[in-house]
């Protein structure tokens, strides 16, 4: 099942779609005093390497902005102007511009591709991972927008959030600069979780807070604005993917636990880049669209295998011959996805698209464990003799029928199994293949300028070629005149299947900031009503006159035809916000009623609020469903959002319309009625 704050991420960022009660993140706040968040983000003026990195990227990202913005003004001067001698002048400028701009593009290509930062400090060999690096975003400042409209939609006084926005604005800094570690994995998904709360307090079906959010392509540093939440949602959920890749990469994977721990966080990495390609379409940066993120997700399930192979290389201690097929087969299922990611990579849109240093990499791990495949193949065949008390000859025979992907040319392999020399020239030619496929590597390692500075990335191919050289010349014999076959293609296995983990957002437990606005299923930015009005009541011979029902807030659910309520003008359907001035917004019934009636006898200030229904079909489904369905069932639906259409034209970016023709679709019920389904055992009359 997907996880609540995840589904709550599936907003139309053209329509403004608002999520259900099911999709919030946690359980609604309760009463309490704010804590503010005690996850902090990295110190931004800390000179380590990654700082230094992100830093030097973040400047570059702010230089390709200003280039972007002075030649989107010479181009419209050039199309706007008649002048000859302008036109030149401009088309000049034009050139110096869009140099400076491929200058600058190639120098954020190789800080994108400066994987050695993200490694391991292990001694270890091994081959280096693909790491993804955070999208930059500006500053945001809730201040003026959040201030305006609590004191219009809220009517309250603005200044006595200042704490809040304040705390709102600082969780932003935070999470601008996570640790690589747990904890910032955390602080990403808190602030993900707030944005929960933020959509459901200020950002109406209709209408923008005017919050500008600007955020950086991960690769190419191209700005995009939007002011939808949904598209800083979807930033931040791209990051949470984006730290997955950097702790996987930095994994000591010399030790078992190591290679598991990496495991995880690129599975969980998949998880994160497939849940948004799977619900967003037309994404306003290139690194959301659909075919980067499937790229990234099959490269990060390609990093997963691989890693699967590492464990399986470590675990493997013996040299029979089952468990040298059982590597060689791992080893090509590896290289295998790698061809698949390296096939995405050329596509058309992602061709111009994903650094050179990564295809070339994804290139090079493809051939070097294409080679690995057929070393280990060779090794079986070689080192491995069968005798006759071994028990496992029959399990040996039936695991090499099943290893190539087709019969080779010649004796039967029952036959090449039980001849020492048909297994020797066999092994030899796998060798071959090995040597040729590692020069292969060698030579695309060769080719790119950034794979060249990764020491250990030359390393592991020199001492691997070595390794099946040395091999080879073991092998051959100087009588050997017989032209080595060609060895057949090995039957790709893997003993464990990656899985693509869903982001668990529920495990970072979170208190809605602006709680104290009051219960979010009422005092939420879809719902409407008039202004609070201070209602004086006298307690009379029959009593207030009044039936109250509910908790949080409580709700006037009837009056007494000329008792002293409806005379003091309080009407059915009034919520009570406050009790003599003191705020029963999140107060229990039971703590309302003491109040009423421990009231004097110059009698009780009531401060009440009417909600206005604006749609009386949906008041009419509201209230079905609140009769015909279970308690919890009916608050989730009550509380889900409708699909509108807006007409802001940034808003393009779109969720994917997957869920239509099943189920009941959901619309924004009106909240007047939300207590009637529930709360019926509360009701009591006063």
């Amino acid at each position: 099942m997907e996880e609540p704050a995840a589904r709550a991420l599936e907003m139309s960022l053209s329509d403004g779609t608002v999520p259900s009660d099911d999709d919030m993140p946690l359980t609604l706040p309760t009463e309490g005093s704010l804590s503010g968040s005690i996850r902090k983000g990295c110190d931004p003026f800390a000179q380590t390497q990654r700082s230094k990195l992100q830093h030097r990227r973040a400047r570059i990202n702010q230089q390709i902005n200003k280039e972007m913005r002075m030649r989107a003004g010479a181009e419209n001067l050039f199309r706007a102007t008649t002048n000859n001698k302008v036109k030149e002048t401009v088309a000049l400028e034009l050139s110096f511009v869009n140099s400076n701009l491929q200058l600058l593009k190639e120098e954020l290509e190789e800080l994108n591709s400066n994987m050695e930062v993200y490694q391991t400090d292990s001694e270890a060999i091994n081959v280096p991972m693909i790491p993804l690096g955070l999208k930059e975003t500006k500053e945001v400042d809730f201040t003026v927008s959040i201030q305006d409209f609590i004191c219009e939609h809220y009517g309250e006084d603005s200044s006595l959030y200042d704490k809040e926005i304040k705390e709102l604005m600082e969780l932003r800094q935070a999470m601008r600069t996570p640790s690589r570690n747990q904890a910032g994995l955390e602080l990403l998904m808190e602030y993900y979780n707030q944005l929960y709360y933020l959509d459901q307090r200020f950002f109406p079906l209709h209408r923008n807070l005017g919050v500008h959010f600007h955020w950086y392509d991960s690769l190419t540093g191209v700005p995009s604005s939007q002011r939808t939440l949904a598209f800083e949602k979807g930033s931040v959920l791209f990051n949470i993917g984006a730290l997955y890749t950097q702790i996987g990469a930095r994994q000591d994977r010399s030790a078992t636990a190591g290679i598991d721990r990496a495991i995880d966080a690129f599975q969980r990495a998949a998880g994160a880049f497939n849940y948004l390609k799977e619900n967003f379409s037309n994404a306003p940066s290139l690194d959301m669209s659909g075919p980067s993120l499937c790229m990234l997700v099959r490269l990060m399930v390609s990093q997963v295998q691989e890693c699967v192979f590492e464990r399986v290389t470590l675990t493997t201690q013996d040299t029979r011959f089952t468990s040298q097929l059982r590597l060689a087969q791992e080893a090509a299922r590896v290289s295998d996805v790698y061809l698949l990611v390296q096939q995405t990579m050329t596509q058309p849109l992602m061709k111009d698209y994903v650094p050179f240093s990564w295809a070339s990499m994804v290139q090079v791990k493809s051939e070097h464990f294409r080679a690995l495949s057929h070393y280990y193949a060779a090794v079986a065949l070689c080192d491995h003799t069968l005798s006759a008390e071994e028990e496992c000859d029959e399990e040996s025979e039936k695991a090499f029928l099943q290893f190539y992907i087709s019969s080779p040319a010649g004796p039967p392999l029952s036959q090449v199994l039980q001849d020492p020399e048909k297994r020797r020239k066999l092994g030899k030619a796998h060798l071959r293949r090995a040597v040729i496929r590692h020069e292969e590597a060698m030579r695309v390692h060769s080719l790119c300028k950034i794979l060249r500075k990764m020491d250990i990335l030359q390393d592991v191919l020199s001492l691997t070629h070595k390794r099946s050289l040395d091999k080879y010349s073991e092998l051959d014999r100087e009588d050997d005149f017989d032209e080595t076959a060609e060895a057949p293609e090995i039957q790709s296995q893997t003993h464990q299947k990656p899985d693509i983990t869903p982001t668990n957002f529920s495990t970072v437990q979170v208190t809605d900031i602006f709680q104290r606005l009051g219960p979010l299923s009422v005092f939420c930015a879809r719902a409407r009503w008039g202004p609070v009005r201070v209602i004086c009541l006298q307690r009379g011979e029959g009593g207030l006159g009044l039936t109250l029902r509910g908790d949080s807030p409580v709700l006037v659910a009837g009056v007494v035809p000329g008792g002293c309520a409806a005379e003091a003008g309080l009407r059915e359907g009034d919520y009570i916000v406050a009790v003599d001035g003191e705020d029963c917004k999140w107060a229990k019934h039971g703590e309302v009623v003491q109040m009423l009636k421990s009231c004097s006898d110059r009698g009780v200030e009531l401060s009440v609020v009417t909600l206005h229904s604006h749609d009386t079909q949906l008041e009419r489904r509201a209230i079905l469903l609140s009769h015909s369905s279970g308690k919890e069932n009916t608050r989730q639906r009550l509380l889900a959002g409708a699909k509108g259409q807006s007409s802001a034209s940034l808003l393009n970016w779109n969720r994917k319309k997957t869920r239509e023709g099943g189920g009941v679709t959901k619309r924004l019920g009106s909240t007047f009625s939300l207590s009637f389904g529930s709360i019926r055992d509360t009701e009591a009359m006063y």
